[in-house]
């Protein structure tokens, strides 16, 4: 058994850590409330974006921009991988990591080149450990995710995907459920979906208006998916800055838990060192008493 000034030297380093586990589930609560109304507040713009981009879509048809054609085959792909800037967020980033692996393997096995832009210093450095092609990359975002920062890496996939360089562009993040729950997704952000630019009957009764364009309607078609397409990237990211802190409050959570039952474990092996001692001091001096 460990002495007792050994064991009180542990007690200490566990209670001082268990002060830092604290303190950061306290400020990660604090900024997952945050984050979670910037990622809430941030919806409806995308979704008023999203209507009249498929109404405008719609009303016409004798132009298609390249966002929405879909090519015959698939020979480079690009992966836009949204990821964290720090760790301690428990299986977060483990989580999505392994999915976009399964990705690019998927890719690879059908002969299909991938380029890939990084939002975030975990995918960052994953991406160039594995070996992939990195086109373009934003780190050290903070923790409010401001639209400038996140334009220019991600319209270097878009205008691959306009030239005809990239066939397909895929959108990888964790998509914030609840507090206890956050899902790694990987959608199709590239060409666009009829899923994505789908309108219910509310919807089109809304937006059932004709436009005056200026200067012509392929301008205003063309700069307003390239704003939807933005705004579908940066509800991505607010989303995983929400699933972020709300993963990094649990942990550190968890963290102080473990740290509390670990001191309450060290304190009853210090009360048993103290009383073996003091049993043995009472030996000794009621043996030296007998011995007189």
């Amino acid at each position: 058994m460990a002495g007792s000034k050994e064991i009180r030297t542990k007690i200490k380093s566990v209670q001082n850590t268990r002060k830092i586990t604290k303190a950061m589930e306290m400020v990660a609560a604090s900024k997952m409330r945050r984050a979670q109304e910037r990622m809430r507040a941030a919806r409806p713009y995308g979704d008023k974006v999203r209507n009249i981009a498929a109404h405008m879509s719609e009303a016409n048809p004798e132009y298609r921009h390249p966002f929405l054609v879909r090519r015959e085959s698939v020979r480079t792909a690009g992966l836009i991988l949204v990821t964290t800037d720090k760790g301690l967020c428990g299986g977060l980033n483990t989580n999505m990591l392994r999915m976009a692996t399964n990705k690019l393997r998927e890719l690879q096995a059908a002969g299909a080149a991938v380029e890939a832009t990084a939002i975030g210093n975990k995918g960052f450095g994953f991406l160039n450990r594995i070996g992939v092609k990195v086109v373009s990359h934003a780190i050290q975002i903070g923790d409010r995710p401001h639209l400038d920062k996140l334009i220019g890496p991600v319209k270097v996939q878009l205008d691959a995907y306009a030239e005809g360089r990239v066939d397909v562009v895929y959108l990888a993040y964790t998509r914030f459920i609840n507090t206890m729950k956050q899902e790694p997704v990987i959608e199709q952000l590239l060409p666009l979906t009829a899923d994505k630019l789908a309108q219910s009957e509310s919807e089109k009764r809304a937006y059932g208006w004709d436009y005056i364009y200026e200067p012509d309607a392929k301008a205003v078609v063309d700069e307003l998916l390239v704003r939807y397409v933005e705004a579908i990237v940066y509800q991505a990211v607010a989303e995983n800055m929400s699933s972020e802190q709300s993963a990094r409050m649990v942990a550190m959570k968890s963290a102080s838990d473990n740290a509390k039952k670990v001191i309450d474990d060290l304190q009853l092996t210090y009360n048993k060192a103290r009383q073996a001692a003091i049993t043995k001091e009472l030996s000794e001096i009621v043996g030296g008493a007998a011995a007189v």
